[in-house]
């Protein structure tokens, strides 16, 4: 097995790895999960985000930064950061607007928390292999 299939395979590994740390029935369900992180530790709040420094890697070590690399990037990197912006605003500020406060109650489906295999594993594939 040649070290670019060696990374497709790791990077579902790491998608199955995020996508059941974050498992929950309602955006607000994962919100809190996320909050035990945050509130210990920023740099642990990062860590269960595996597939950014992953995919980061991987474009650094095959010297790659296209249009799929980047796009993949922009993208885990926005939804960190969305995330910690719903902390914040849950949690800390302990204000909230009524729009996010209903987005945070619509139910997640079962097959959205393998979303990120559908749409990051051949992203990836089409950045490693043009």
């Amino acid at each position: 097995m040649n070290t670019l299939t060696q990374f497709i395979i790791i990077l579902t590994l790491f998608e199955l790895i995020e996508a059941n740390l974050q498992k929950a029935h309602t955006l607000g369900e994962m919100i809190d999960k996320l909050y035990v992180y945050y509130d210990k530790s920023i740099f642990l709040f990062f860590m269960i985000h595996p597939t950014f420094y992953f995919v980061l890697f991987v474009s650094l070590y095959l010297d790659i930064i296209n249009f799929y690399i980047v796009i993949i990037l922009l993208i885990k990197a926005l939804d960190m950061f969305f995330k910690i912006e719903l902390i914040q605003q849950r949690y800390i500020k302990k204000e909230m607007e009524p729009e996010l406060k209903r987005i945070l109650e619509l139910k997640i489906t079962s097959w959205m928390g393998i979303l990120g295999i559908f749409t990051y594993v051949p992203m990836l594939f089409m950045a490693i292999f043009p």
